[in-house]
Order: structure tokens, then sequence, then C-alpha cells
């Protein structure tokens, strides 16, 4: 079972998966504040290589199965045409209406 991207409950995770399943990078660059940082599973990554790598290069996209934490901690079925599709859970901290960090991995 999904949830609905337009019934997450954080506005902002909900702009950042809006944008990333729409594979729209200027709509979540736009919801990333200035000096974003990012970790994957555990290692930290410069985020716009690794959003050219994992999302827009190869057709990233969420099917978010549930969240916590005010809807800014998800856990959802991610696929891309690179590693195809796994569980992943992603934690996002979010500041003046902006995502200043993620933070994704295996589920």
């Amino acid at each position: 079972m999904t949830i609905p991207v337009k019934q997450l409950s954080d506005p902002v995770v909900r702009a950042f998966v809006t944008a990333l399943n729409a594979n729209d990078e200027t709509a979540l660059f736009d919801v990333l504040a200035p000096g974003a940082t990012m970790s994957d599973d555990g290692s930290d990554r410069d985020v716009r290589q690794w959003l050219d790598k994992e999302v827009f290069a190869s057709r990233g996209h969420m099917d978010v199965e549930s969240e916590a934490d005010g809807g800014r901690s998800l856990v959802a079925t991610y696929r891309n045409d690179t590693w195809g599709e796994m569980r992943t859970k992603w934690v996002f901290t979010v500041d003046g209406g902006k995502v200043s960090r993620f933070e994704t991995g295996q589920a």
C-alpha cells in the first residue's frame, strides 16, 4: 500500500517527492536550501552529483509506504534505471521552508 504524494503530511517533503517523481530538476533544486547536504547509506555525498546520477539521469521514482516524524521520515520503494527497485528510508531536515539535509539508504 502506498501513500499518494498529495497526502504526505509535510508540505516541503511533499514538494521534494513531487519534484523527484516528475524528474523536475528545477522544482527539486527550488525546494533545497542553499548549501543543502545529504547522505546515502551513511556516507555524505555531493547533492547535485547524487541527484544527477540517482534521480535525473536514471529516472528515479519514490512510492511512499509510510511516514513518521510529522512526515519528515519516509519509507519508500525507490526505483531507478541504474539499480532497479529497493526499499529505502528517507529522513528530511527542513529549515525555513526548504530541505537543508536529507538522508537516504536501504530500509
